[in-house]
């Protein structure tokens, strides 16, 4: 079997061919929110800066500025944050580097006894290109997280969303059943791995804290414009029964300080409590789409296009 390239693993099919993928009590929208806690390892560069490295210096250890302004959100932030989600009555999903068990586990706890889901996001914060040996740490991602939670961790989330060709396998091979990497649907799909299906859920690029307010330099209040706007569209895009899903994500050293929280309570306010919409974490989404995925797979498989023969356009039939 041929995987070498992502279109090996996935066909094309518009979302428009596709027969309806039904939600429960006629909701219309999942809305699937992260929270990303990562561990930046004080003793190397720091994966983001806030402000040039200390002396100007590139790469420069150790960084403590640009360390704290990150540390900052796992000490505090993420607390005022989690408080939100808690008055909301919402779980998250907490997206983690393995070794966050080991190094922030009040937060790991804290969200285990709310019934948020574990997803696998490297063991430190370092992108997946970089790492010596990616297969090994897939593996001790995986098994560090299934015994600290007691269960096996279903998704996985790559650093950065970034992968090498062989990537997918070594998640499928780990026991990891979905990936969230593939931003390019508005549905769950199914992948084809070397050790059988991998589900994607596709998380978000455009709903993404880290993308908007520290690369695109946009206030707080677009974020939360940006979140309401989109799950409108996607409400009205649901009108013919298939449902979507609608992932934002927040990093608390990002959304959690003082002046921005408040928009993920704006957020919430607007997508909980009614009857269009559920809001889960990734583990419920697969657990859902396991039950209406049809057994051939999904999207279902169609024939490739021939192109049209009834306008008489082919070669010189255009019109003259």
């Amino acid at each position: 079997m041929k995987l070498d390239w992502p279109t090996d693993r996935l066909d094309y099919a518009p979302i428009t061919d596709r027969p309806p993928l039904p939600l429960p009590g006629g909701a219309k929208v999942v809305v699937w929110p992260c929270v990303n806690v990562e561990n930046w390892v004080i003793s190397e560069p720091m994966p983001r800066t806030v402000v040039n490295p200390p002396g100007g210096v590139a790469k420069s250890v150790p960084d403590i500025p640009n360390w704290a302004w990150h540390e900052y959100g796992n000490r505090v932030a993420f607390w005022r944050m989690k408080k939100i989600f808690d008055e909301f009555g919402v779980a998250a999903s907490l997206v983690l580097n393995g070794s966050v068990c080991d190094a922030y586990p009040q937060i790991v706890d804290a969200c285990l006894e709310s019934d948020w889901d574990l997803v696998g996001h490297g063991w430190i914060q370092r992108a997946l290109p970089a790492v010596p040996d990616q297969r090994k740490m897939i593996h001790r991602v995986f098994k560090r997280l299934r015994e600290y939670a007691g269960k096996p961790p279903k998704g996985w989330l790559g650093p950065a969303l970034a992968e090498t060709h062989d990537t997918v396998d070594w998640l499928a091979e780990a026991g990891f059943e979905y990936v969230a990497d593939w931003v390019l649907d508005d549905q769950p799909v199914d992948l084809r791995t070397r050790h059988g299906t991998l589900v994607s859920i596709p998380y978000t690029q455009e709903l993404n804290d880290l993308a908007m307010l520290l690369i695109q330099g946009h206030r707080a209040t677009e974020y939360a414009d940006r979140a309401i706007d989109q799950f409108d569209q996607l409400i009205a895009d649901a009108a013919d029964g298939s449902s979507r899903v609608m992932c934002f994500t927040m990093h608390p050293y990002i959304m959690g300080v003082p002046h921005r929280v408040k928009h993920l309570r704006r957020i919430l306010e607007h997508v909980c409590n009614r009857p269009d919409a559920v809001v889960w974490t990734g583990e419920q989404i697969l657990d859902w789409y396991k039950s209406v995925r049809p057994k051939s797979g999904w999207p279902p498989a169609k024939a490739k296009g021939v192109g049209k023969k009834t306008r008489g356009r082919g070669r010189g039939g255009g019109r003259r």
